[in-house]
């Protein structure tokens, strides 16, 4: 159920929800034409936010928006709206920035002249114990990550369509997400968060080439180099997942939550091991840390 109590930031002004609105000619709804970023709110503060800032306008520089705001600016938004929804543990944030109001519907940027829409939509997102905990399921699906000629899985856009699709065949399979792979056949990332495996004491991850920049994959890989243990970015194919001894998922809102069983097979213990729980506990302590970034 949606909270009405909500103030969604919209354009310079805090308005409540049910009064939120958006024109039906938003280059973001029409077209998908925009980028994203999802924040967590820890002690009432968003977890990493010049990393998530820095990501935003790559993307939208890559997308070539015009007069995208200054971090400032977007940070004054971002605070606006902590405050006025009282934000402090729980919590997330969805910034979103598009082309802005089209004259008509159609494809051309050209036809974007209002300027740039920017919205912040609060949520709460609890991170429970059961979560970090109660392995998952994944499935891996037959919709694959498309290479950056088609479409770059490294910008965020609001176009998401391919991770959607991936999403219905794993909710019709009962998984709690899917396992997508490469042009190529490895294994490149869920739908939305990413995947590591554990074999033999070593951490890994795709090349990626065909996943997002993951801020939260990021922080895993240098906390396993802050803790001795072994990681890298590479290809693996679905037969090393199979075999894994331990499996997880990084992600903004959740942080890493572990896996138990990839396309029926049952994936080391079936539950949290032991190196999943101890970056889990590492990273707890980093997000919570004011001064990390």
């Amino acid at each position: 159920m949606q909270n009405r109590s909500n103030q969604i930031w919209i354009n310079g002004e805090l308005k409540p929800e049910d009064q939120a609105k958006v024109s039906v000619f938003d280059s973001g709804f029409v077209l998908g034409d925009g980028v994203w970023e999802g924040v967590r709110i820890v002690d009432s503060r968003p977890a990493f936010l010049d990393a998530h800032l820095k990501r935003l306008r790559e993307g939208a520089q890559a997308l070539m928006l015009a007069e995208v705001p200054e971090d400032n600016a977007l940070r004054r938004a971002v605070d606006q709206t902590i405050e006025g929804n009282g934000l402090i543990n729980d919590a997330h944030l969805r910034i979103m920035l598009t082309r802005g109001v089209r004259r008509e519907p159609y494809q051309n940027p050209r036809l974007a002249g209002s300027g740039p829409t920017l919205v912040v939509i609060p949520g709460h997102h609890p991170v429970s114990e059961a979560q970090l905990t109660h392995p998952q399921k994944l499935f891996t699906v037959h919709v694959h990550r498309g290479a950056p000629d088609v479409q770059d899985p490294r910008i965020n856009s609001h176009s998401k369509l391919n991770c959607i699709l991936g999403c219905i065949q794993a909710n019709v399979a009962g998984a709690d997400e899917a396992l997508m792979l490469d042009p190529d056949g490895f294994v490149a990332t869920c739908n939305s968060t990413h995947f590591f495996i554990v074999r033999d004491g070593e951490v890994m991850t795709s090349d990626g080439r065909y996943c997002l920049g993951g801020i939260t994959r990021g922080h895993v890989l240098h906390l396993c180099r802050k803790l001795d243990i072994p990681a890298r970015e590479t290809t693996f194919s679905l037969t090393d997942v199979y075999s894994s001894d331990e499996s997880f998922t990084t992600g903004t809102l959740s942080g890493l939550r572990p896996v138990g069983e990839v396309d029926g097979r049952v994936v080391g213990s079936g539950q949290r091991g032991p190196i999943t729980e101890r970056l889990q506990q590492a990273y707890d302590d980093l997000i919570r840390d004011p001064n990390a970034e």
